[in-house]
């Protein structure tokens, strides 16, 4: 496996604005917000992609569904809407590989996005 910054977060090697931890589960403050809220939601375990999912992992994503819905509450943006976005390989713009959702919310936006 290739150096993953979202393992040195979740093993504490690296430092990062956490909002949110457990046993299978941690998200953090995107360091290049793309909303007045931007968090990233990531499985503790490393998974590549999400075409790396498997059968073993269908709890483990809706528990980080359930995170979200905590996390917009926190951030009081459930109520006035908010995105979930998860991108796949690098033509979807994911950039470490290691899966992750991002939340976003606090602003209007737009559909299709740019």
């Amino acid at each position: 496996m290739q150096k993953c910054v979202f393992c040195d977060i979740i093993n504490k090697r690296v430092s990062a604005n956490i909002v949110y931890e457990d046993e299978r589960v941690i998200a953090f403050r995107d360091i290049n917000p793309q909303a007045p809220v931007h968090l990233l939601i990531v499985p503790k375990k490393h998974i590549a992609t999400i075409m790396n999912l498997t059968m073993e992992d269908k709890e483990l994503i809706g528990e980080i569904y359930l995170v979200a819905q905590k996390l917009a509450s926190k951030e009081s943006i459930a109520q006035c809407g908010f995105r979930i976005v998860g991108n796949c390989n690098a033509d979807a713009g994911q950039a470490v590989f290691h899966i992750h959702f991002h939340l976003l919310g606090g602003r209007k936006f737009t559909w299709p996005p740019g």
